[in-house]
């Protein structure tokens, strides 16, 4: 094996590194499996004395804001979110948080790369023994491995870094489990982790090999002189610069006779990609031993230069810090796209209650159109109120012993309800066909208007495009509930009245039925031409009769009351109808603004990250050739 640039030679000694300054404020951070039963070397990364932010606290904030912004509505950006949330979220849990409170802990290298690049069996031959399974049969690695030296096992086995992932000792299948082993011939200070293909036609395999390059330290990145320059390995390496992860690759299976041509490639691809200071290890096509092992001459030079970063604190550290503060810088744009999609989430809330509320807002809008353009006044109502008033009926009843008799004989006689009760009850039919009608027309328009946007039509359900089941029920007590108030405001006003007080009870029906027959022409209580045309001049005759009792500007208050109090009635009625669509978007649970807080969190680490200094200065202190 040899080192691009360098063949001759082999990789260049990592150099000391100035040393960051120590960060050795106390830390509450308790890791996932609790408190770190590892106590030399603790070095946690905390609040100094409360004037530096808390970058700790920071990232607990931004994971509590993450959790707390669905993207429940059908929106583009909602699935993209989700993912990127769910990724930050796992980076969090899986990296930051422990990495943070364990600056020293040792060094985690992933091996990741292609189906069939080799990870395994260079894993195997960097630490001298068969750790992880090979063979011609893909996915080779489903479960990943990880090889430590076995002073370093106990704090893999504690499980602060990757929570998730159930330890065990024994090799298996399961992507939910992380088999520790321990390499007595591997040096103290890094482990190799050995992660499934980042183009595995497994989904579980490609998702577990994200999140495993998500928490590492450094990457170590296997291609091949036949896949190099394939698309997935090379998102991938973006996405790692992106992040400041620390890189170094390795070109595995280069025939000997187009060694320096491939090299040379693939370096001015790098270059390309800004990677270009990525050491870069070529290893030729050659044959395994007995063990299934690469010969020690090939891979001599990688394993020195992995040796030297061991050997070396402060190298191991410079790293360590470089990678963590790419990480944190780059949950920037991260947490900028989350708060973007969480504003469309609330902004598209927004706009469906708004159409369910003009939907409903135009219903109460058509009854008080009704009520003033003369329609009530038609059909069964002109009826009744014709004959309670044409034919003297209701100037009768205000004589109430006369009226009450005069009732009860035609009532006994005929089996007819009297012309009162008759009209009462066409008022009554009258508006609650009204009602009907438009919560029907509301409920239709409220349908209609979330079904034109996917996420609207997303939650409907067919029982919301018509109105509630009980409507009728709801809206003949509704009704009976205004009859009986207009009765109690007709006693209440004419409660000093000689003529009211002599005919009592009685007459307080008679005249409410003028009322209710009054509210249903216009809001000034006088006639217009239609009106009159339509009801035969009966709310004339109503309106004389009442002010002649009451007086002009009385019963014009009277009307003006008697109206209000029924659209307050029919308010809390469609309010009612309209709550079904409220309801159902509540139960999808899009924030109030959850974009702001988001942002806000954000913002909190990028400030705690920049009062931390994780790098000196905000340049790289890895050691030369790390990057």
């Amino acid at each position: 094996m040899t080192t691009h640039g360098d063949p001759a030679s082999g990789p260049s000694a990592p150099a000391v590194a100035a040393k960051p300054p120590a960060i050795s404020e106390s830390s509450s951070y308790v890791p996932p499996g609790g408190p770190d039963p590892i106590g030399p070397g603790y070095s946690p990364v905390g609040p100094s004395g409360g004037s530096r932010p808390d970058l700790r606290a920071a990232l607990l904030e931004l994971r509590a804001a993450i959790a707390a912004s669905a993207y429940p509505l059908v929106l583009p950006s909602a699935d993209e979110a989700r993912r990127i949330g769910g990724m930050v979220s796992a980076q969090l849990d899986d990296y930051l948080l422990p990495r943070l409170a364990r600056l020293d802990a040792p060094l985690l290298v992933v091996v990741g790369g292609s189906t069939g690049a080799g990870k395994s069996t260079l894993v195997n031959s960097l630490v001298q023994a068969r750790v992880s399974a090979t063979g011609v049969l893909r996915p080779t690695t489903r479960a990943p491995v990880l090889v430590c030296h076995p002073s370093d096992l106990a704090w893999f086995r504690q499980g602060d870094l990757l929570p998730g992932l159930t330890r065990t000792s024994e090799a298996g299948d399961d992507p939910g489990t992380l088999q520790l082993i321990a390499a007595p011939a591997l040096a103290a200070g890094l482990a190799f982790l050995d992660a499934p293909d980042i183009d595995s036609v497994v989904d579980a395999n490609r998702a577990l090999a994200a999140q495993l390059l998500a928490a590492a330290d450094l990457w170590l990145f296997v291609t091949t002189a036949a896949r190099y320059a394939d698309a997935v390995p090379w998102e991938l390496l973006r996405t790692a610069r992106q992040r400041g992860t620390v890189i170094a690759l390795v070109l595995d299976r280069v025939p000997f006779e187009a060694a320096d041509e491939i090299a040379d490639h693939l370096a001015e691809m790098l270059a390309a990609q800004d990677l270009g200071a990525a050491p870069l290890f070529v290893l030729p096509e050659t044959p395994v031993d007995g063990q299934g092992l690469l010969p020690e001459r090939y891979t001599e030079p990688l394993r020195t230069w992995f040796g030297r970063l061991a050997a070396d604190a402060d190298a191991r550290d410079a790293v360590v810090r470089q990678t963590l503060d790419g990480a944190l810088t780059a949950l920037r744009s991260a947490v900028d796209s989350l708060a973007s999609a969480a504003d469309d989430q609330a902004a598209t809330a927004d706009d469906l209650g708004e159409r369910a509320r003009a939907a409903y807002r135009g219903g109460r809008r058509t009854v008080e159109h009704g009520l003033r353009d003369g329609r009530l006044l038609r059909g069964e109502v002109l009826n009744r109120w014709q004959e309670f008033v044409g034919t003297g009926e209701l100037f009768r009843t205000l004589e109430a012993r006369v009226g009450r008799l005069r009732d009860r004989v035609v009532a006994a006689v005929t089996g007819r309800p009297a012309p009162g009760r008759q009209l009462q009850s066409a008022i009554e039919s009258q508006l609650v066909n009204l009602l009907r009608g438009v919560a029907a027309e509301a409920a239709e328009t409220a349908y209609l208007g979330w079904q034109t946007h996917p996420s609207g039509a997303a939650l409907l359900t067919p029982e919301l495009g018509r109105p509630g089941a009980d409507l009728t029920e709801r809206a003949e007590r509704l009704i009976r509930d205004w009859q009986r108030g207009v009765l109690e405001l007709v006693r209440s006003e004419a409660g000093g009245k000689r003529f009211v007080a002599r005919t009592a009870a009685y007459a307080v029906n008679a005249m409410g039925l003028a009322v209710m027959v009054t509210v249903f022409a216009s809001t000034a209580f006088i006639p217009t031409g239609l009106e009159v045309a339509t009801a035969g001049g009966t709310t004339v005759a109503a309106q004389k009769v009442l002010e002649a009792i009451f007086g002009d500007q009385a019963i014009r208050t009277l009307a003006s009351r008697a109206r209000q109090d029924l659209l307050t009635l029919v308010d809390r009625l469609l309010d009612e109808e309209l709550a079904r669509y409220l309801d159902r978007l509540a139960s999808v649970e899009v924030g109030a603004e959850p974009g702001g807080r988001l942002r806000l969190a954000g913002h909190a680490v990028e400030r705690a990250r920049a009062a931390t200094a994780l790098t000196t200065d905000g340049k790289p202190t890895a050691p030369e050739g790390a990057w």
